[in-house]
């Protein structure tokens, strides 16, 4: 049990001596006490170590890539074990998820078991009642849950991922202490940022906060949608526009500001249970405010940042759904494998057709790159990395629309059996839907991905540019960039060489990435130089910008893990190989396939037939043409 666990880890840690740290700034500052011994050293300003960033430079940025993070130290290794196992037990012999789907809620005994665990405050520092987690840490225990229910995922999420991860992140001591302890026992958190008007766009929100005569409280007004949570939470960190002075012109502007509130503040309601597609056990509803007194000491993170602080709230959890959804992708190849390797057709056991192999190995690909995404950015955020925020982005995306894919073809290897209820895997098809929607859609993400980098090189060039109007004091930069064109124009530049960082087995596949890291680099600056300022409005183009993004930085993770398992010659070292080669070479030919579409005349041209097509459609309001009979 996690309770009994955590007093056990209390013990230990007070038997050798070691200070219980709390967490300053936000959970991931908990690196490994070996780690948090040695003065770290910061990057400047200026310097990214993101590897996506610096990808859009053409530049192979190492060091958050390789070796493969080993985030966990031997103490926090052994935390892990005694939390895994009843994590595992709970799920397999309490939790039952078509009972809780039937329900419609989580069943009273399982939540009450989970909150007994402390399975919702992984993360809340040991002194305020929590287990005081490691992301890395947190990322497996996420795995087992997504891996048995979605519902009870979702659940738990909202709680902790962003529910209350505002005041961890962000909260005064004074918040941190009035709150952590509450949320930690039994206290529903949720965070509320959605509204009728407002989606992706949060900066539209409605929601208004006016600082009431005395200068004691904020007067909150507005309603918010589809909140997971949003009938249970009695603690809710809550965006609204505020108006705030601009320090440079003294004009009064609306800007968003994140509040913790209490429904015990009064005027806070919520409607029924909303009826959804999927994970229908985790409570959604439509939460109102209606002149709720907000102290002002409930502001989070300050007056006018609320933008700031919603964002760095769901970019710091993104990871945790790459490793829960992983999980579930382990469920959905385990089932569809025990079912192929049983069933005969043709007088042959299915697992031997190729059709069936393909299927199986792309399902695995996929897994493998997911999972690999996840503890490469938890690991990273262990070590106290503050450039994942791309990296992040990219693991929701892909995670998601990877899991869809392979819950898909599991029930496709089943056939018929994998379109019953009783297999479990309509209802997992039905649970992962959402999952491309929330918390920021894929299509606003992938756009996020490709407009940051795309800035990022920007200014790049800029600097390249603005060398030209000093040129003699900055020759070596001009040189510099005008060897690497030239040497490209005539084909004999050699791409960023990615050969040192990789296991010798891999040379190759590293080659491979390599080349689509030189290809990206050259495009990007194409892009920037034929569209400027006006590539925001180009999404066909930004799409296939992000989705090559998205195919070299599974590469990498991949090349970087099973480097790492072949270096530690581990039992699974050549499988492991197989699914980066593999997963790297058609990569690499996507990322080919990709790029050659944003420069070649007839594909930009097929972008502008169909945008022509989708606006007739939406003219219409449906269908074009006719039935072929004309009835």
């Amino acid at each position: 049990m996690f309770r009994v666990a955590r007093n056990l880890i209390q013990q230990q840690v007070k038997s050798e001596n070691i200070t219980i740290r709390c967490l300053k700034t936000t959970p991931t500052a908990a690196a490994h006490p070996a780690v948090a011994e040695k003065p770290k050293v910061k990057p400047t300003q200026e310097e990214n170590l993101s590897f996506v960033m610096n990808l859009f430079k053409g530049q192979v940025e190492h060091r958050q890539v390789f070796p493969y993070p080993s985030a966990l130290n031997e103490e926090q290794r052994e935390t892990l074990q005694m939390l895994v196992d009843p994590t595992e037990k709970f799920f397999n012999e309490v939790n039952n998820p078509a009972k809780n789907e039937e329900l419609e809620t989580v069943e009273e005994k399982t939540l009450a078991g989970l909150w007994e665990l402390g399975a919702f405050s992984l993360q809340v520092p040991q002194e305020m009642g929590g287990l005081g987690l490691t992301n890395t840490q947190y990322a497996r225990l996420v795995e087992i849950v997504g891996a048995n229910d979605l519902g009870v995922g979702i659940t738990l999420g909202a709680h902790q991922s962003i529910g209350f991860k505002g005041i961890l992140l962000y909260g005064t001591p004074e918040q941190k202490q009035k709150y952590l302890p509450r949320v930690a026992s039994g206290t529903w958190a949720a965070f509320c940022l959605t509204e009728p008007s407002s989606g992706s766009d949060a900066g539209s929100i409605k929601t208004r906060a006016e600082l009431s005569s005395d200068g004691k409280h904020y007067i909150l007004n507005g309603a918010k949608i589809w909140i997971s949570n949003g009938g249970l939470a009695e603690v809710m960190t809550v965006f609204a526009q505020t108006p705030v002075q601009d320090p440079k012109t003294g004009k009064t502007v609306d800007k968003v500001t994140a509040f913790i509130v209490e429904r015990s503040f009064g005027g806070v309601t919520n409607g029924p249970p909303e009826k959804k597609m999927g994970i229908k056990c985790s409570n959604t509803a439509e939460v109102y405010y209606d002149n709720v007194k907000i102290p002002i000491e409930n502001v989070l993170g300050g007056v006018g940042n609320g933008f700031k602080v919603a964002m760095n709230i769901l970019n710091n959890g993104r990871f945790g759904m790459a490793a829960a959804l992983s999980g579930t992708m382990k469920t959905c190849v385990k089932k569809s494998v025990e079912f192929a390797n049983q069933r005969k057709q043709f007088g042959k056991v299915i697992t031997n057709f190729g059709a069936i192999q393909e299927k199986i190995a792309r399902m695995a690909m996929l897994h493998y790159v997911t999972e690999s995404m996840a503890y490469m950015i938890s690991g990273n955020m262990d070590k106290g990395s503050q450039h994942y925020h791309l990296e992040a982005a990219i693991s929701k995306c892909f995670a998601s629309e990877a899991a869809w894919y392979v819950c898909d073809e599991a029930i496709q290897i089943m056939g018929g059996m994998g379109f019953m209820k009783e297999t479990g895997l309509e209802k997992v098809m039905r649970d992962l839907r959402i999952f491309r929607i929330f918390e920021g859609t894929n299509d606003i993400l992938r756009l996020f991905v490709a407009l940051t980098g795309i800035q990022y090189a920007g200014a790049h060039l800029k600097e390249l540019q603005n060398a030209f109007k000093n040129p003699t004091a900055n020759l070596g930069l001009i040189f510099e960039e005008a060897s690497k064109r030239v040497v490209r124009s005539v084909g004999l530049g050699s791409p960023p060489s990615m050969e040192p960082y990789v296991h010798k087995d891999l040379t190759q596949a590293a080659s491979e990435l390599a080349v689509s890291v030189d290809s990206f680099g050259q495009a990007i600056e194409m892009v920037l130089i034929k569209y400027g300022k006006s590539i925001v409005d180009e999404q066909f183009i930004l799409n296939r910008i992000a989705n090559s993004v998205f195919d070299i930085y599974g590469s990498v993770v991949v090349l970087s893990r099973a480097s790492a398992a072949l270096k530690e010659g581990v039992d699974t070292a050549q499988h492991q190989k197989l699914l980066a080669e593999a997963w790297t070479l058609e990569a690499s030919q996507r990322v080919a396939a990709n790029l050659k579409s944003i420069a070649n005349g007839k594909n930009l041209d097929n972008f502008t037939k169909m945008s022509s097509i989708a606006k007739n459609i939406c003219k219409a309001e449906g269908i074009v043409q006719q039935n072929p009979l004309k009835l």
